[in-house]
This record gives structure tokens, sequence and C-alpha cells, in this order.
């Protein structure tokens, strides 16, 4: 049994990440008839409705959507956050509310919703389209045992759940995962890229990179040692990753990488501070 039987989910938006959501939510078992999406878009109600999800136009009817669940799902742009949820923040009680939005921390989203704060923050990834996600999770000192472990069960139908004890480490989870996709992604290129260079057709290559992205991760992601020990024991002396490696270390690539890392920190803390003015 899971802990979202019967549990009535509302989306207040239907993007790309609400879709995400709701994929693994019914992949995991949840029925279609208790997912409620709160959307501005008739095409995309359409389009959900068709998958057998309640709809409704939010600017008529969010707040009957938000009286009748026991989870909320906040997955509208931080922009347009207060616009959207002072239709129906007079109608939170009991319900659990989670944010998706990146950039609003609960205390800034609780004076949105008139103090209310059973809040759960969220910072989700694109690979959660896909059921592979990693999200981070932060909860106000209202939320239950019951209503983290709710959040939880939500968020691990697309993926890999992490809670986080303060709200500023949100920005590092964001640094580490919640933009990281695009790392990943930028490295594929340039490996690609290097094959082409190197002689490889563009197919040739590109199968090759992402396979082999794939297949370290699941590798380290299974093993026993940590990443670095991983490394050691594929570098053989005076071999061909060796010469890789060095070249890479000669390069300072995982200063590099930290260095991102840390724009993206920056660049976070920048964007919420921005929002809460």
């Amino acid at each position: 049994m899971s802990v979202l039987d019967n549990k009535k989910i509302s989306f207040i938006g239907g993007g790309n990440m609400a879709q995400a959501l709701i994929s693994g939510l019914v992949s995991c078992g949840v029925k279609p008839s208790l997912i409620t999406v709160a959307d501005p878009s008739s095409e995309a109600r359409e389009q959900l409705a068709a998958k057998g999800l309640n709809t409704v136009d939010p600017t008529a009817d969010a707040k009957a959507a938000v009286i009748d669940a026991d989870i909320v799902v906040l997955a509208v742009k931080p922009q347009v956050m207060k616009a959207v949820v002072s239709s129906f923040a007079d109608a939170l009680d009991k319900q659990l509310v989670i944010s998706v939005a990146a950039g609003l921390s609960t205390e800034l989203l609780s004076d949105m919703l008139g103090g209310y704060n059973n809040i759960v923050r969220a910072m989700p990834n694109t690979p959660a389209m896909i059921q592979m996600g990693a999200t981070g999770l932060y909860g106000t000192d209202n939320i239950s045992a019951e209503q983290k472990q709710l959040a939880t069960a939500v968020m691990e139908a697309s993926g890999l759940v992490m809670w986080v004890d303060n709200e500023e480490h949100m920005h590092a989870v964001t640094a580490v995962s919640g933009s990281a996709p695009a790392y990943m992604f930028y490295f594929i290129e340039a490996m690609v890229d290097g094959a082409v260079a190197l002689g490889l057709d563009k197919e040739q290559a590109s199968a090759l990179a992402m396979q082999t992205m794939l297949g370290a991760a699941k590798m380290a992601m299974g093993s026993e040692d940590a990443p670095s020990e991983l490394r050691r024991k594929v570098t053989s002396p005076n071999g061909t990753t060796q010469a890789a490696i060095e070249s890479m270390q000669a390069n300072d690539i995982g200063r590099q990488i930290g260095e991102a890392m840390q724009a993206c920190y920056d660049r976070s803390q920048a964007l919420s501070e921005e929002m809460s003015k």
C-alpha cells in the first residue's frame, strides 16, 4: 500500500515539469482520476484530459481544485506565482503544498499564501520527464512526518529524492542536479565533437558517447567504490586512459567544473534574492 493511496493531488500549472511528475505518479499506480490539473491553456487541458486526468481552467476553478485536494503542487513560473496563488490562498487549510518553482523560498511562498506554511520546496531536474530525475526537497518546520512521506512519494515517482535540512542548501542542489543535466549534455557534445575530429561519423560518436556516459553512471551507482577508485581501477599505468586523465588534470578540468558549479550556485542565490524584493 502506498502513502499516496486515495490521496487527491492538484497541480497548479500543467507544463513540462508537471506532466513529468504526473507521468511518474500514474506509472507508480496513482489513479488518474485522483489527479486534477489547473492550466490556462485549453489545448493543454484537452491533452491532459485525454490521459484520464481532471482538468480545470484556473481562472474559474483552481480554488475548487485546491479545496478538494490533499496535496497541491505549484508548478507555475516563479514570476507569476503570486498572481496565480492569490485566487485560492484562502482555501488552504491542511493541504500539503509542494512548490517546484525555482528561486522561491518557503518564506516568500508563505507570504504569497497569506501566511500558510505547510510547504515543501522541491528542486527537480529535467530527467524527471523519463522518471530518472534527481530532486532536492526542503520542508518548513510545520511539515509533519506524514507530510514528509507524502512529498517524498510524489517526487520519488519520477526519480531519486534527497532532503536537505538547511534551505540555503537548495542552491547547492541546483548546482549539482537541478542545472546539471546541461553539464552532462555539454560534456557529451564535446566528446562527440572530439570523436568526429578523430574520424568517426556523428552517429557513431553520439551512440558511443551517450552509452558510455550512461554505463559509467550506472556502474558508479552500483559500486561500493568511490568514483575516484573506479577511475583508478580503469587507469592502467602508461596506458591510453592515463594519457587522457593527465591531459584533463594538466588543464585543471576539475577546478573548472567546480567553478562552473559555484557560478550556478551564485546565480541561484541572486535569483532568490531578486524574487524576494
